[in-house]
């Protein structure tokens, strides 16, 4: 009776709406979507150039289709754990390369002059970028629909779990959806952040069999090991999945790796971009692309030098000086986008907008910045002003992706977290730029900076620049 009463008619029909095997299917569904358009763009491409294969011939290979969706399946990305973008993007891109190894091995060693080399070639890497970005676009129009996810189960409703229900409902694209809290204390039952807390952990049994819930997330760092163990062991085995939150904030979150030491529980955390192996990959990985990426720009390099010359008087380039690796300073260029007069004109500004000084002190930026010049803003908002760092990355002083590159007056902004800074080089792109960029407060950027450092991978830094992009057309938050 008690269950009945506190199960509230929202929260049952919150519950009936999350659908995990719709979420998966349709998942399914985009991803067989986006193989068949990349393959049939690749089979077209090669018989609009001169092909001497039919395109009926491929159309009977639309069989295969299931292989994808079996490694899909098999590297867990339709079970409904929650991924990170970049971790779904290191699977996907294996799985698919794992497939069309095999499909190419078993096809050309058998002999067959039947195919295209270059079809399958061209498969292979329009299905790499296909697939990420059609299930990017989906999950960005499906995720805040009421049906899309999984539902949660949070036990424990103090800090840590206000944390988890706010994470979660601000993420719909993460995919779980929480419905229900637990928590002993009767003064925390009510309502957390709009997600009832019906009572304590004692009725997780009888929810979980009459809501369906499978996923179980134990929000309580706090609470003594002693009444945990028990715990997960008296309610752990009702949920397929129970994520433990652990008290380790501001840790690696990333690449974490579990580790059974004799049966003892260990956490392996990784900074990968510390170690010497990693720090190569990423050196060669500048290289490499600023070269290719410099050659393809450069027509467009000089189209921006010429509207800077012919739109205000002064320099084309504008080298700032920046704290870089263990607080070397350098000069980071840009294409000029100010006025050479620009401090008077700051100076100028704030005496007459007073109100303007405290956003400019505490952020070191203006939305409407009166240095800025016409061919600036433009250059601005779609990041174009920063293509001459390209330099910086070929004289080893900046990275690609990284940290955003600071001044002097900055380094108290990072307190301690400024000897994680200098430990790396900064980047022309991050996650400040692609999470927001100027929209951000400083503080975030701060974190998103220490996450990156804490956190980086090769996949990191590919997810990085692909977004970079992305963010760029859309020119969201830059000014």
């Amino acid at each position: 009776m008690q269950l009945k009463q506190t199960l509230q008619p929202a929260l049952r029909e919150l519950v009936v709406s999350a659908r995990p095997v719709a979420t998966a299917s349709i998942l399914l569904m985009t991803d067989l979507v986006a193989l068949a358009i990349a393959t049939g763009i690749a089979v077209v491409g090669r018989w609009l150039f001169n092909g001497q294969y039919p395109l009926s011939l491929y159309w009977q290979m639309w069989p295969l289709l299931g292989l994808f969706a079996l490694a899909y399946s098999l590297m867990g990305l339709y079970q409904g754990v929650s991924l990170s973008p970049v971790d779904e993007l290191r699977r996907t891109s294996l799985a698919t390369t794992l497939i069309y190894v095999v499909l190419g091995t078993a096809t050309f060693l058998s002999g067959s002059n039947a195919y295209s080399r270059a079809v399958f070639l061209m498969a292979w890497v329009l299905s790499l970028g296909a697939v990420p970005l059609l299930r990017a676009i989906v999950r960005h129009w499906c995720a805040p629909r009421r049906w899309w996810g999984f539902p949660v189960m949070v036990l424990g409703a103090g800090k840590t779990g206000e944390m988890v229900v706010e994470t979660l409902l601000s993420r719909p694209d993460i995919g779980l959806k929480p419905v229900v809290v637990l928590d002993d204390d009767p003064q925390k039952q009510g309502q957390l952040l709009g997600v009832p807390v019906v009572g304590g952990v004692k009725l997780a049994p009888g929810l979980v069999q009459r809501l369906h819930v499978t996923y179980a997330i134990v929000a309580m760092p706090g609470v003594d090991r002693q009444q945990l163990l028990p715990l997960l062991e008296q309610y752990g085995h009702l949920f397929r999945h129970v994520l433990l939150i652990p008290d380790l904030f501001g840790f690696s979150s990333l690449w974490v790796v579990a580790r059974d030491l004799g049966g003892v529980l260990g956490l392996e955390v990784r900074q990968q971009l510390l170690l010497p192996g990693p720090k190569l990959v990423k050196h060669c990985l500048n290289y490499v692309l600023t070269v290719l990426g410099g050659l393809l720009v450069l027509p467009l390099i000089v189209a921006c030098a010429i509207a800077i010359k012919l739109d205000s008087a002064g320099p084309i380039f504008y080298g700032h000086t920046r704290i870089g690796r263990e607080g070397r300073k350098f000069k980071a260029w840009k294409f000029r986008s100010m006025h050479t007069n620009g401090d008077r004109i700051l100076e100028n500004y704030l005496e007459r907008y007073p109100e303007m000084r405290a956003m400019w002190e505490g952020e070191r930026k203006l939305k409407y910045d009166p240095r800025v010049t016409r061919v600036g803003r433009w250059l601005r908002r779609t990041s174009l002003d920063e293509l001459p760092q390209l330099w910086n990355v070929l004289r080893g002083e900046m990275s690609l992706v990284g940290p955003r590159p600071i001044i002097d007056e900055e380094v108290v902004l990072y307190g301690d977290r400024i000897q994680l800074y200098l430990k790396v080089l900064p980047g022309i792109s991050g996650l400040w730029q692609v999470s927001g960029r100027s929209d951000t407060t400083y503080a975030q950027r701060v974190k998103l900076d220490e996450y990156y450092v804490r956190n980086w991978s090769v996949w990191l830094d590919i997810y990085i620049l692909a977004k970079t992009i992305w963010v760029a057309v859309l020119a969201k938050g830059a000014y």
